[in-house]
């Protein structure tokens, strides 16, 4: 839905031209006071700006000057009833899109307002399409010639075509965001926004602002209207990262949305309706979720029509030489000579278990480059946690009675990390969720089960 600022000093014209637009589908906003205008022009997600000429404390003209600072691509249509050739033309040097005068026709000022958004909207798709070629988000940017990997890649032009939701999972630091843009680039949505959000990386409220969107008002410091994520995704692709965080509450809301491809906004009461493709991702076991009553088993069937498992990169040591290369490539591109890795770090690359993955990875080598001297890495360049030293042995019987079943033992470790984990941050449970890599809302649980809350 576009959303189109109407200023104007007289309320009698916000009244005519909220009534005439409205019914054309279009979210209308409407001020009086073009200092109250300049800063929702600031802070709202805004389509077009309709200003009157003459009004009192600061003009359309100064207006329409402030406006082209601040988003040189929003345009701007001014009308006056006192129009004159000179004016007009004045305008449109400042870039105004149109200038029409009172009395206007409606259909002739309905017809500028359309041709307005579909320029606004060309713009901005040819902008993200600009963004996504030259970030080349295709095969390309995916590294790997293993078996897993040539599978994905298999995969991924068989889903990409497709409506269908994707569940992107792995082990962090796999690469499952830069599997999701190469279906989106790869997709009939390619033209269209890749919009993503965290879902662990937010708090409840401010979470489903975020997916939702909100208007003015709704909450303390909601100080104008925002679109949600769903929404500025109209059209294309809206991936939905860590979705295995998220609040059980919003599920429910998530479930509804997908199910009918409409919601309102935080605070509203308006239904907006919008035609989203869902990509998602988790480095959870969201099967052991649904039945631990965390997760939601008909969301996760919604979501996971098609799924996508990333192999960690222990499982694809073979393509460890093809991206060394890639971050040598990145991490100094115009070097002339060529970099070379010493037989020992190698041998060093390649026994590594690699816990966080492809990221790690690429940690690695942009350190490596810092503190290499010459053309050759050596052992030393490497940090010192990378190189296989001789395990030390742990005294299992001091750590685990011998009485214990499997299950008995493992809740027993379990306790006892998380009481660590509290202790050293002073009981505060977000902290010691994420020193454990778990999600808030998971830490309440586990809190719950071993009878640590009252």
């Amino acid at each position: 839905m576009e959303t189109i600022l109407i200023v104007d000093d007289e309320k009698n014209y916000l009244v005519i031209l909220e009534a005439l637009l409205a019914p054309e589908g279009y979210e209308i906003i409407t001020e009086d006071n073009s200092i109250n205008a300049l800063r929702l022009i600031r802070e709202a997600d805004l389509d077009l700006v309709i200003t009157d000429m003459k009004m009192p404390g600061m003009d359309g003209m100064v207006l329409l000057d402030e406006v082209k600072k601040i988003d040189p691509e929003l345009p701007v249509i001014i009308m006056t009833a006192y129009g004159t050739i000179e004016m007009a033309v004045e305008a449109m040097k400042k870039r105004a899109y149109d200038y029409i005068t009172k009395p206007f026709r409606n259909e002739e000022l309905k017809l500028s307002i359309k041709k307005a958004l579909e320029l606004h909207r060309l713009k901005k798709e040819n902008r993200l399409l600009s963004q996504a070629l030259s970030d080349r988000y295709k095969y390309g940017n995916i590294i790997g010639k293993s078996a897993p990997m040539i599978k994905i890649f298999e995969m991924i032009g068989k889903v990409a075509q497709s409506r269908a939701s994707i569940m992107i999972t792995g082990s962090s630091g796999t690469g499952k965001e830069l599997i999701a843009k190469a279906i989106h680039y790869n997709s009939p949505r390619k033209n269209r926004p890749f919009i993503s959000i965290n879902c662990g990386a937010l708090t409840e409220t401010l979470l489903e602002s975020e997916l939702f969107g909100h208007e003015r008002g709704a909450f303390t410091g909601a100080v104008t209207m925002k679109k949600g994520r769903f929404e500025l995704a109209d059209e294309g692709t809206l991936f939905l990262d860590e979705v295995g965080d998220m609040p059980p509450s919003l599920q429910v809301k998530l479930l509804r949305v997908l199910q009918e491809m409409e919601f309102e906004r935080v605070g509203g009461t308006k239904t907006i309706k919008v035609d989203v493709r869902i990509l998602t991702a988790s480095n959870r076991k969201l099967k052991e979720d649904i039945e631990s009553g965390i997760f939601r088993e008909d969301l996760f069937y919604r979501l996971n029509v098609v799924q996508i498992e990333v192999p960690p990169l222990k499982d694809r040591i073979e393509d460890i030489p093809l991206l060394v290369a890639h971050f040598i490539e990145k991490f100094q591109p115009a070097k002339k000579k060529k970099i070379e890795l010493a037989p020992e770090v190698w041998k060093a690359l390649y026994s590594y278990h690699w816990p966080g993955n492809i990221r790690e990875l690429e940690n690695t080598i942009e350190r490596a480059l810092v503190m290499s001297s010459d053309e050759t890495i050596i052992l030393g360049d490497l940090p010192d946690y990378l190189v296989k030293k001789e395990e030390e042995k742990i005294d299992l019987d001091k750590i685990v009675p011998r009485n214990l079943t499997l299950a008995e033992a493992l809740e027993q470790i379990e306790g006892k990390l998380i009481v660590r984990a509290l202790k050293s941050t002073n009981n505060v449970q977000s902290r010691a969720a994420e020193m454990l890599g778990i999600s808030r809302h998971v830490m309440h649980y586990k809190m719950k089960k071993y009878g640590m809350l009252t």
